[in-house]
């Protein structure tokens, strides 16, 4: 009798914390089905919150000023309670579309990079909303993609080395300093506040030269020289603000779920392209630019039918969505795959690893396509 005792603690204890678990990883799948489904039962007096990345103008002198365009699907997201409790942290990508949380007050922030210190070649970009959710309502927080922070540049003369070839400079802010050799051409980058440049010299100590409070998303090129009368009397500073950077002050987005860019008409370029709601929102345009994350395949009429992880048995069609963890049907647009190049490079059925990237297509707009608004008569394409 022990024995059998001790077998049903054990069997009841299992139950219970598959049970926990089941309800824990529950809430973060939790869609607007979800909840409809939930007013029967505790979700009657809980909210829907949401987020996305707003549309906003793009530029295309940003992205050559730019250089690398953020990647929204790669953001850090993380969703806090009022009183501080995380109830989500991780990628944006990989964030659920929705969650079903109790009435109030909720923090959403999106982050580019982890930047807590000075460093090269690091812009930070992000948003956070504070949205509140009532009961048996939808809020959504809509981010924008600003740059967050600032940076400073130096174009050092040949001459300044000449004069001061026992010395070094450094960039500093109250959160630490970079070393900026004499042949760096990197971007140093701040959090906004005051940062001097500080000449070290062995034996002399350290001798600020400047100081500039910088804003974000401020870029700003300070030439330094030495003086041409006497190197003893120290360095001539000119300064002089990098305008191909101020760009920097406008928002802009990628990756946005409601719209194109600027730059041209909406849809008629990559930096142009319709997101997946907008592309719905344009049935019948013919030789447009969509983009979206492959996140499926093997689809059928059937309202709910798509498969989301490998293996794939067609390698005619993929279905792409406004982020990489959609996994609903419904959210997304289904894309043909005509036999021939596109098909080859793109087709999951011969490349899973496709799935979950970002790829632009340029093709005609249908209003269905097993049984879903779809991209059809596809001509070109790009796979990032």
């Amino acid at each position: 009798m022990r024995l059998i005792f001790a077998a049903m603690r054990q069997m009841l204890y299992t139950l219970l914390r598959t049970a926990v678990t089941g309800v824990s990883l529950g809430v973060l799948a939790l869609s607007c089905s979800d909840l409809l489904a939930g007013q029967e039962d505790s979700g009657e007096n809980r909210g829907m919150l949401q987020w996305n990345f707003a549309s906003a103008p793009l530029i295309e002198a940003m992205t050559r000023a730019a250089g690398e365009i953020p990647d929204t699907n790669a953001f850090l997201l993380t969703v806090r309670d009022a009183s501080g409790k995380t109830l989500y942290d991780g990628t944006y990508g990989a964030s659920p579309t929705s969650l079903l949380v109790e009435p109030g007050s909720y923090t959403v922030t999106a982050r580019s990079c982890a930047f807590s210190a000075p460093a090269f070649s690091k812009p930070l970009f992000g948003d956070e909303q504070v949205i509140v959710v009532r009961k048996n309502e939808t809020a959504r927080a809509v981010l924008t993609c600003r740059q967050l922070n600032a940076g400073m540049r130096l174009r050092v003369a040949s001459n300044f080395l000449t004069a001061y070839p026992a010395s070094t400079l450094h960039l500093k802010s109250a959160d630490g300093s970079l070393l900026y050799g004499y042949r760096e051409s990197r971007i140093a980058y701040f959090r906004p506040g005051p940062v001097s440049l500080v000449m070290s010299t062995s034996g002399q100590g350290d001798q600020t030269l400047y100081t500039r409070t910088l804003s974000a998303p401020e870029i700003l090129t300070l030439s330094v020289s030495a003086a041409t009368s006497s190197a003893s009397q120290g360095g001539s500073l000119s300064i002089q603000l990098d305008t191909a950077r101020t760009w920097l002050g406008d928002s802009y987005v990628i990756g946005g779920e409601n719209g194109g860019g600027g730059g041209g008409s909406a849809g008629s370029s990559i930096p142009t392209a319709f997101s997946v709601p907008a592309a719905k929102e344009n049935i019948g345009a013919e030789e447009v630019w969509v983009y979206g994350y492959i996140v499926g395949g093997d689809l059928s009429s059937s309202a709910t039918k798509m498969t989301t992880s490998a293996p794939f048995s067609s390698d005619t069609h993929f279905a792409i969505a406004v982020r990489s963890s959609v996994t609903d049907k419904q959210q997304c647009l289904s894309v043909e795959l005509r036999k021939g190049e596109i098909r080859t490079a793109l087709n999951l059925k011969d490349h899973p690893e496709n799935l979950g990237r970002q790829v632009f297509l340029k093709g005609n707009l249908v209003e269905a396509y097993y049984g879903l608004p779809g991209l059809k008569a596809v001509t070109d394409f790009e796979l990032r």
